[in-house]
């Protein structure tokens, strides 16, 4: 029977019907990988960023004027499509490996997700602290770091 409350145990059953807990030892490094797997994703998530942020194009073209709006004001159209700008769509190897990178970890972030449905008060406490210690590890000189999805230069 699936538990709908937490409730604090050494049996769980984690994603897969073979991995079941029923003992101290298992449910130990249950744990420990449930943590560890946590530190991995906010890892990945770090090299993401970085690596989107090394293979940004460092030259950015402005949107064209429509309707009146000129390129440099402040008032530039709402809805700017990336399809407007010249090498918005071509395919490189960096974007290629930047949406790898996102499924891999989009794909980890789901898989912690339903590792805490399972609602043992155990595996959530694991999860939440193997992303606090990877995002201290990691992530926390991301704080100044900007990466900029909208290409235009206006000012």
């Amino acid at each position: 029977m699936m538990h709908m409350t937490f409730y604090w145990g050494k049996k769980v059953t984690l994603l897969f019907d073979f991995w079941n807990t029923d003992s101290w030892t298992s449910y130990a490094f249950t744990l420990l990988a449930c943590l560890i797997v946590s530190i991995f994703y906010q890892y990945m998530e770090d090299r993401r960023l970085r690596f989107r942020l090394l293979s940004t194009n460092k030259t950015t073209v402005a949107p064209p004027p429509q309707d009146g709006f000129a390129a440099n004001s402040t008032t530039t159209p709402l809805l700017y499509s990336r399809l407007l700008t010249p090498n918005a769509g071509k395919l490189s190897v960096a974007r290629f490996a930047g949406a790898v990178l996102f499924g891999v970890n989009s794909a980890i972030g789901y898989l912690l997700m339903l590792a805490i449905m399972t609602f043992n008060g155990g595996v959530f406490v694991a999860v939440v602290l193997g992303l606090a210690l990877g995002y201290f590890l990691f992530r926390a000189s991301d704080e100044g770091l900007v990466v900029v999805d909208n290409p235009c230069a206006c000012a």
